[in-house]
């Protein structure tokens, strides 16, 4: 796997195409505080680190509105492995007119594009989320 970030967007998206009601995931620290950070912003319903036999995964439980559909309608991978992408709090991006969110990877750890805003920081796009 050589990128697990996109690998993380992806298996959310195909939970959700399945309807289920969480996604197991390898565990690493970038993609927890990605998972807690869509939970405080209401786009997962939990995120658990669980130990299985000798390993650490991810648990991310998914979230539906009352029709059935996935409470994320979209995520976007935007910087890559092979391609860096960064900004300055002035010039971060607006997803869907500002209904979506991004997330950015800032020296202060990782937020979403309102309190980069708010802070003044930028950094690193590591993806969208609407």
């Amino acid at each position: 796997m050589n990128d697990p970030i996109a690998d993380m967007l992806i298996r959310i998206k195909n939970g959700q195409a399945a309807k289920a009601a969480a996604v197991d995931m390898p565990h690493s620290t970038i993609k927890e505080a990605i998972g807690q950070l869509l939970v405080a912003e209401g786009y997962l319903s939990k995120c658990e680190k669980l130990k299985r036999t000798d390993r650490q995964f991810l648990r991310l439980g998914l979230k539906y509105n009352k029709n059935k559909q996935g409470a994320i309608a979209g995520l976007k991978r935007v910087s890559r492995s092979g391609r860096r992408i960064y900004s300055n709090c002035a010039a971060l991006p607006l997803v869907q007119s500002g209904f979506g969110r991004v997330i950015v990877s800032t020296s202060k750890g990782l937020m979403t594009d309102e309190f980069a805003r708010q802070k003044k920081l930028g950094g690193e796009i590591i993806g969208y989320v609407w």
